[in-house]
């Protein structure tokens, strides 16, 4: 196996959490900086509708009375605030099922060829149907986009690998609020679970296996 190898036909992309919350319903200062990551996605996923590539979509699906969720014991919450007084708190969040918040943005939607992998979890695997999708279609590679990086696409990765999915992760098609957990993950650990990738690099990687 050479690193550079792809075979079209046993690889899927994933989308993992590109939905309306995260970007049409986010600050303008937020839809700047994750414009490009949104441009990229639409690259790939031009090129994997091309080339008969199977695309897949995770997406947060919460109860709006929030009982699907579970609190656990952290130090800071998703921004890395320390909590008030040490008092964990949870809220229903934004990606409740049925909501525009958690439909997948429009500029990547999806088609009815396409899985949609509802999620409880961050990781997409966790107790949903994603590895019976892959694996009904034969499928051993995943290619990445999305975020946040270091919640659920690394837990999608971690998961991914105990798997025993071939992975690549698209750098510059995905994002986190978090730069430097992003580059940690990036550069000293993504690549020893699987190929980090630019976009131009994945789509000549389709275009020469297609070949």
């Amino acid at each position: 196996m050479n690193v550079n190898q792809l075979d079209i036909s046993k690889t899927a992309l994933l989308f993992f959490d590109m939905l309306n919350v995260y970007y049409h319903g986010a600050s303008e200062e937020t839809k700047k900086k994750m414009k490009p990551v949104v441009d990229n996605a639409v690259r790939l996923m031009n090129a994997a509708r091309k080339n008969r590539i199977l695309i897949y979509y995770a997406m947060a699906n919460h109860r709006p009375d929030g009982e699907s969720r579970s609190m656990i014991i952290t130090d800071t919450d998703m921004r890395l605030r320390p909590w008030p007084n040490g008092e964990c708190v949870t809220s229903v969040h934004g990606a409740t099922e049925g909501s525009w918040e958690q439909k997948v943005i429009e500029e990547i939607a999806p088609r009815p060829e396409d899985y949609i992998i509802p999620k409880y979890r961050w990781s997409t695997f966790h107790q949903t149907y994603f590895d019976l999708a892959l694996r009904s279609r034969g499928i051993d590679t995943i290619i990445i986009s999305g975020g946040a990086v270091d919640v659920g696409v690394a837990s999608t990765v971690y998961s991914a690998r105990d798997h025993d999915y071939n992975i690549i992760v698209v750098r510059d098609a995905c994002s986190n609020s978090h730069d430097d957990s992003m580059a940690a993950l990036m550069n000293t650990v993504f690549p020893r679970m699987g190929r980090v990738r630019t976009t131009d690099q994945v789509l000549e990687m389709i275009g020469k296996n297609a070949k």
